[in-house]
């Protein structure tokens, strides 16, 4: 399955994630940090969407309440 989601309050505006049979498959982040995103999303591929959940969400990013890897635990929350 594919998702994308439209995050909110991060410098990325949207990501594009790929989950199957519960395995994160792929992701893309439109925007942000372009490093720290391309090794968040080369970090959780192959990883359970839930061990990728238990890790990352909940993170925030300066004095923002969210960041880019909370965000991406609340588009594999949707997908659910």
């Amino acid at each position: 399955m594919k998702y994308s989601y439209r995050t909110t309050e991060t410098c990325s505006s949207q990501i594009d994630v790929e989950v199957e049979n519960g395995i994160v498959k792929d992701v893309h982040f439109t925007g942000g940090c372009n490093g720290n995103l391309q090794g968040i999303s080369s970090l959780v591929k192959g990883m359970k969407v839930d061990d990728v959940i238990a890790r990352l969400e909940g993170i925030r990013c300066g004095g923002k309440p969210t960041s880019c890897p909370d965000q991406l635990c609340k588009a594999l929350r949707e997908m659910r």
